[in-house]
């Protein structure tokens, strides 16, 4: 049985899905902006916010907001020790082309750290649920992460964040390394599903820099509670999942067996280097 606190997340996360469903006619219509270089914006994704919010606002009017379109809000009363975390649209560049593989995420953050967390993805109807401390769930069945023992084989997804262009020689460099051994390396464009991916074992480890706590809360805490790790490219804490670094921050997601081992391979390849 999911948490009412969840039920009120699947249910904005829900309203949010059927706004972006609804426009998926209208692509060439939209408004879009160029947010920085290659990283866009549309209507939709505010759009997609405001019905969300407009959700999470009527049970919890008291909890602050940190979404990507609006920003940091705080709650009615001003300061709360609760954060709702949204993405409306994780996947934007794919939803704009009609690639199918976009999501809508959301998380409630306690003091820094995921307490709930809600993934959905709408065109799949696939919706990833997570409680802290009561495991992870996919459809309300529970998932874990893949049981890999090793790098030999291993399907791992990345992503190359505009913001991160700089660096993307250092990652090319990590990216040759790991498919030494690794059977393949996937880059499909939504940090939010790639991580909803590792907890449910479909990808067996997921790195990207330059992601914030809209693109990541939610699932960090699905891998978590699916049994797996989450860390920056040096087994230290990502951080905070309320508070929006500039640049955004490394994460490193997999199951126990595989975060060092690959962490050894971002640090010798000289890709971990990059952010000291």
């Amino acid at each position: 049985m999911l948490q009412p606190a969840v039920n009120i997340m699947v249910k904005a996360a829900r309203a949010g899905g059927n706004v972006l469903l609804r426009n998926m006619h209208k692509l060439d219509a939209l408004n879009v902006v160029e947010k920085a270089r290659l990283d866009y914006a549309s209507e939709v994704d505010g759009l997609a916010e405001e019905a969300i919010v407009k959700e999470l606002r009527r049970a919890h009017p008291d909890y602050a907001i940190l979404g990507e379109e609006g920003g940091a809000k705080p709650g009615r009363g001003g300061a709360s020790r609760y954060t709702w975390v949204i993405d409306p649209l994780d996947g934007t560049s794919n939803y704009l082309r009609g690639f199918p593989h976009w999501c809508v995420s959301i998380a409630l953050v306690e003091g820094g750290e995921p307490l709930h967390g809600v993934i959905f993805d709408p065109l799949r109807n696939e919706l990833f649920t997570a409680t802290r401390g009561a495991g992870a769930q996919l459809n309300e069945r529970r998932i874990r992460v893949a049981d890999r023992k090793d790098l030999s084989g291993a399907m791992i997804a990345t992503g190359f964040a505009p913001r991160e262009r700089k660096r993307a020689g250092a990652q090319l460099r990590a990216v040759d390394a790991l498919l030494e051994s690794a059977e393949d390396v996937r880059r499909a464009g939504s940090a939010a599903l790639d991580l909803a991916y590792v907890a449910a074992g479909r990808c067996d480890a997921y790195f990207e820099a330059g992601v914030h706590p809209w693109d990541i809360a939610a699932g960090v805490l699905l891998v978590r509670e699916a049994g797996g790790r989450i860390s920056d490219f040096k087994g230290r804490a990502t951080g905070p999942m309320n508070v929006a670094m500039a640049g955004g921050r490394p994460i490193l997601a997999s199951n126990v067996r595989l975060i060092e081992p690959l962490q050894q391979v971002l640090v010798s390849s000289g890709y971990a280097k990059e952010f000291d």
